[in-house]
């Protein structure tokens, strides 16, 4: 009798997810779970027969997810609800990071994927509206994020403009009227740093406010180091501001050591927003307020969506947003008001 993934996981004593976890090489598994599921696959001789399970259904069984980056934590935890989604449907998922490079991205989509995926979630970063034709696809595909839209494919994404101008509405009724914002990309026309930032222009406008130019500050990559850049920059600038937006979580948590390393007290002098509701938000001092994107919704319902087009669902594509929520906690209110 043939060893199944279940087996593996009760000889190991750990969930069936866990196995395809490692698998599909996950990252953040610790180091002796990783082990002890190698082990067992090694004991009991298990192995993915891809070919044999194509020939007898015409379907490998695996979806592939093609990521920027899974260093950065929204990524990690988005795969990880792919995962968990996929599973619900009897699919394994195989993750692919293509760094946001433009080339890379291009080979995803161009490369023959007939014999060994039955469809792909995709989150370009390099590519934009430009490059729309490249879509048109034979294997069912599902485009996630912000860089292309009204493709030929179905499309789900997040809220920017609402979330973003929650959380500026939530700085504003605090009475911070000089808000910085990290991680712009300046001349970007089409992405999340200019929509996001474009939301939090138009909010500030809406209120009668100026947009203040000179409180923008670039990020390249978003990640802790260059969130830190970005507010040393602005503080060694000498300009007054009295709350940051970080256009994602790990900007932020880098903008708030530098604060707290400085002196500066979170939220009494500058209070801090995020966006992503990373995990790592609710643990870092001061708890981080952010909006939540919706990440399980947006991996349940682009898995859905994917299963219904592998299934032969011709109908008209769809282009749906996800829900977002805003979370207020000790950055914005202080140690006594977290919610």
């Amino acid at each position: 009798m043939a060893v199944t993934m279940r087996d593996v996981a009760r000889h190991a004593g750990v969930s069936p997810k866990t196995v395809s976890n490692v698998m599909n090489g996950y990252p953040y598994i610790r180091e002796a779970t990783r082990t002890r599921v190698l082990a067992s696959i090694d004991a009991l001789g298990y192995q993915l027969n891809i070919s044999a399970r194509n020939l007898k259904s015409g379907r490998t069984g695996i979806i592939g997810l093609a990521v920027p980056e899974l260093s950065l934590p929204y990524f990690g935890e988005l795969a990880d609800a792919v995962i968990e989604a996929a599973e619900e449907h009897g699919l394994t998922v195989m993750i692919e990071q293509t760094g946001a490079d433009r080339d890379r991205e291009l080979t995803v989509i161009n490369r023959p994927r007939g014999h060994l995926v039955d469809g792909l979630l995709y989150s370009p970063l390099g590519l934009g509206q430009d490059d729309i034709g490249q879509l048109n696809s034979s294997a069912p595909m599902v485009l996630l994020g912000e860089r292309i839209f009204h493709s030929p494919v179905d499309h789900v994404m997040i809220d920017n403009v609402a979330g973003t101008k929650a959380a500026v509405e939530h700085l504003l009724a605090l009475g911070r009227r000089r808000i910085a914002v990290l991680g712009v990309h300046p001349g970007e026309r089409i992405g999340t740093a200019a929509i996001r930032y474009g939301a939090y222009a138009a909010t500030l406008a809406g209120h009668g406010l100026r947009v203040p130019e000179e409180l923008a500050v670039p990020a390249g990559k978003w990640h802790r180091s260059t969130g830190a850049e970005a507010m040393e920059a602005i503080l060694a600038s000498g300009l007054e501001f009295d709350a940051v937006l970080a256009l994602n979580d790990t900007l932020a948590l880098g903008a708030i050591r530098v604060l707290t390393r400085r002196g500066v007290r979170i939220p009494d002098d500058v209070a801090v927003a995020g966006f992503d509701n990373i995990d790592e938000a609710q643990y870092s001092i001061p708890t981080l307020t952010t909006v939540d994107p919706g990440r399980a919704h947006i991996a349940r319902t682009a898995v859905e969506l994917l299963v219904r087009r592998m299934s032969g669902d011709d109908s008209e594509h769809q282009e749906i947003v996800a829900p977002y929520k805003l979370f207020t906690r000790e950055s914005t209110l202080g140690t006594s008001k977290p919610r």
